[in-house]
């Protein structure tokens, strides 16, 4: 597959439109909201196209991104929500609505599987073994073409891994079911800004 990578700086091209569904990714400098920092961006239209947005660190100024992600008439599919509207809104912010996570539709699908990761959904509906080799590598610098590869096809997928998704959870009548978990999505990570780690539903 040939795919249309751009690396923008610090914000996207005021020319770039996109329609009502996108998918979206981010790369950190590690996982601890505390301590680690936004690094990087990634949008994808569907169309094997990857924006991947490299941020001001020191301002995180970026009015055409926050655009378009706070807009409520696109679509956002992420995978693994929870962690990338965090990051997005200690350092972009601002809180994104109208969000869709194949991690948590995996999880309710997929009720035949444990492994839930964006490169098993990958291997299983579109039959490509990719690598996640460069996962830990360090994204807060110099980017190589193997970086921006990577990054690139956490993002190219998932329009496809979401419509499969959507078919099982419609198949096994288990639709309204994410739908009524997917809202909960904006308050986990409200609890997660204020630190509640831990699963408030337990004993």
């Amino acid at each position: 597959m040939n795919l249309d990578i751009k690396l923008h700086k610090e914000d996207l091209p005021d020319e770039i439109e996109f329609s009502d569904k996108i998918a979206i990714d981010c790369e950190f400098t590690g996982l601890n909201i505390e301590r680690d920092r936004l690094c990087l961006l990634q949008i994808s239209s569907g169309q094997n196209d990857a924006h991947i947005i490299q941020l001001n660190k020191e301002n995180y100024n970026a009015p055409n991104l926050k655009r378009v992600l706070i807009n409520e008439n696109i679509n956002k599919l992420f995978h693994f929500a929870r962690a990338d509207l965090l990051f997005i809104k200690k350092y972009l912010g601002i809180d994104i609505r109208n969000v869709n996570c194949t991690k948590i539709m995996s999880k309710i699908a997929r009720s035949y599987s444990d492994k839930h990761g964006l490169k098993d959904l990958i291997k299983e509906f579109i039959g490509i073994d990719i690598s996640k080799q460069l996962q830990t590598s360090d994204f807060g610098g110099e980017l190589s073409d193997k970086q921006l590869k990577y990054c690139a096809q956490d993002v190219v997928y998932l329009h496809k891994v979401y419509e499969a998704l959507f078919k099982i959870l419609e198949r096994e009548k288990r639709l309204n079911l994410y739908k009524n978990t997917i809202k909960f999505i904006n308050t986990r990570v409200e609890l997660d800004y204020a630190s509640f780690k831990e699963d408030i539903w337990a004993h």
